[in-house]
């Protein structure tokens, strides 16, 4: 079983100076970046993919942050997707490459936003491994079954439509001569119509099905899914899932005969999560979770900003208990400091975190309270001391704050390694 990343642009600058919190002097963005495979031995995933719609624009594709430019796009096309990720080599050349339509961006659109023809182009211009037809996302999926005239027109539309982009894509494929290998896209309402849908396709010529529509479905629905599917198409077919969310749970989904799956899961957690930031593998044979230690900068964090515009608390008084909890922190780790004093010092700060939304303190004493029994439990343990991996070895303590996209992605690349020695272990185990 294969973990692939989906690649959303995240590099960081390798010279990043933490002390001032600056980019290396004279830094290009991308150019002098690293990925996480070029940052990290071994590289923590199996494969890289890639979303059209955050590469081209279309009508109907909404707006992403993380969007190619015009000039990016082009580059791409005209070096080839592996050259442009930095993705080739002898280290790497047979690492899958996967591309894919990105429904999600086009989803509330009556069509996909690009024809059969202009993706199989799209895949061949950029030299990918591998490549899925273009779908049209169905969020439904509703385990008992209805049949088509029971389900709202627009949501059967789609799933004809997904099936027809799919014939047509093949015979596009094939007439290129197969320069990558095509998988077919599943989506429907039901376990029952993924499950027809997935046998149509193998009957098309498809020896690879990409499963969509499971990002917003809970783990027991998802393995319904996967247990109509196999129970209707051949043994040898391979399936990929499309955004899996569940990765955590990816020790139950060890007997679907699962070729490959994708998520971005254990990056996007170490910025979003409320206080899983931080991944270790567990002794017991999971995984072990950490609340990041959060020192935002004090004149550009949002909430911060607002205490200083009502005239809450000054900047300067701000960034010197900034800058109080930063050293603390620095010293605990080096072991110059105590922990108490580092936990004293980061708590102090958070309560200007909480006063800067303008309510009565006393309204948030006992999330500060949750919040500082967190931090403790990362103080105490200080796991990013226990990482050997490339990025706790060079960062340090730094990995552990919660501050600035260089810190931030760099915890969230330990956690896709972290994570993809949980999948190589759970494979293992299963073996």
């Amino acid at each position: 079983m294969k973990f692939l990343y989906s690649d959303t642009q995240d590099y960081v600058d390798p010279e990043y100076d933490f002390i001032s919190d600056r980019n290396a002097p004279g830094r290009r963005r991308y150019w002098d970046d690293v990925y996480a495979h070029e940052l990290m031995t071994p590289a923590p995933y199996d494969g890289l993919l890639v979303s059209m719609s955050a590469v081209r624009q279309a009508a109907g594709v909404a707006n992403s942050k993380v969007r190619y430019s015009t000039a990016e796009e082009q580059r791409m096309l005209r070096d080839g997707v592996r050259k442009f990720l930095r993705y080739g080599g002898p280290k790497f050349k047979d690492a899958m490459v996967l591309g894919d339509c990105g429904a999600f961006a086009y989803a509330d659109s009556k069509t996909p936003a690009y024809p059969p023809q202009e993706v199989v182009d799209f895949y061949l211009d950029a030299g990918f491994s591998h490549g899925i037809s273009p779908d049209h996302i169905i969020f439904d999926c509703l385990t008992d079954n209805p049949p088509a005239r029971d389900v709202a027109p627009g949501v059967v539309e789609r799933f004809d439509i997904t099936l027809s982009n799919a014939e047509e894509f093949l015979r596009l494929t094939e007439a290129e001569g197969y320069p990558f290998e095509p998988l077919g896209a599943v989506q429907g309402w039901s376990p029952k119509s993924m499950a027809d849908a997935a046998v149509r396709l193998e009957k098309m010529g498809y020896r690879y099905l990409a499963i969509g529509g499971l990002v917003p479905l809970k783990v027991d629905v998802i393995k319904h899914v996967l247990h109509a599917l196999r129970n209707a198409i051949k043994p040898e077919t391979k399936i990929h899932l499309l955004g899996f969310a569940k990765a955590d749970s990816i020790h139950q989904f060890t007997n679907f005969g699962i070729t490959s799956f994708d998520s971005t899961s254990p990056l996007i957690r170490a910025f979003k999560d409320a206080k899983a930031n931080y991944y270790m593998e567990s002794p017991e044979g999971g995984l072990d979770y950490y609340a990041a230690i959060r020192i935002p900068q004090a004149i550009e964090n949002p909430r911060l900003m607002q205490g200083i515009k009502r005239g809450i608390f000054s900047a300067e008084d701000l960034q010197r208990r900034e800058e109080k909890a930063l050293v603390a922190l620095r010293n605990f780790d080096g072991g110059n400091g105590k922990m108490k004093a580092a936990l004293e010092a980061v708590m102090d700060y958070q309560r200007f975190l909480t006063l800067g939304e303008g309510h009565p303190i006393e309204k948030y004493e006992k999330d500060l309270s949750k919040m500082r029994a967190l931090v403790e439990r990362t103080l105490d343990d200080a796991p990013w001391k226990r990482c050997r991996c490339s990025v706790c070895s060079k960062a340090g303590v730094e990995v552990i704050i919660f501050r600035s996209s260089n810190r931030n992605k760099r915890r969230g690349f330990h956690n896709l390694g972290v994570y993809h020695k949980h999948v190589q272990r759970t494979l293992e185990k299963k073996r």
